[in-house]
């Protein structure tokens, strides 16, 4: 990996209300049920920072290369899935960073950083079906396919969905 290629990933912090913003459109949320209004976007905001503190999770940006250029965002949080506690992840890479393996090293980091800093055993990503890029971010970054299901989201929709999981002990 290149310098340039390099990633990180910081903490969500009150200034990142533009990148959520950046990635309402209804291309980057195709697969999710399409652009939330501005009154959700500043509540997943709010959730978005209080992540860290609530314990329950955390939210990054995704940073790349030696100019620290905001090129997305990735996070994990806890679940109840299939009787047990486990966390989700997800992520969102803005176009002009897509198809260069940002989300791929990003996933990849965010499970050694829920494997370290949580206390959970198992991360999970729940890419659409159709999502083919989320579900080849979740190949290339060693997760295994458990199966699909059908899963709401948003509220009153429900996508059949792939589980994707990886260990963490």
């Amino acid at each position: 990996m290149t310098e340039v290629d390099a990633i990180c990933l910081r903490p969500w912090a009150e200034g990142d209300l533009g990148l959520l913003r950046a990635q309402n459109t209804p291309e980057m949320l195709v697969h999710l049920g399409g652009p939330e209004s501005e009154e959700a976007v500043l509540d997943r905001h709010r959730r978005y920072v209080e992540l860290s503190a609530s314990g329950t999770g955390r939210m990054y940006v995704v940073l790349l290369g030696p100019d620290s250029v905001v090129a997305g965002s990735i996070g994990f949080w806890e679940k109840e899935w299939d009787g047990a506690s486990v966390y989700e992840t997800g992520w969102h890479v803005l176009p002009e960073f897509q198809g260069r393996g940002v989300a791929t090293r990003a996933a990849v980091a965010v499970a050694r950083i829920a494997a370290a800093e949580g206390d959970h055993e198992e991360l999970h990503a729940f890419p659409p079906v159709a999502n083919t890029a989320s579900v080849g971010v979740c190949r290339k970054a060693g997760f295994a396919l458990r199966g699909e299901h059908d899963i709401e989201y948003p509220a009153g929709t429900w996508t059949r969905c792939e589980d994707w999981w990886v260990p963490l002990g």
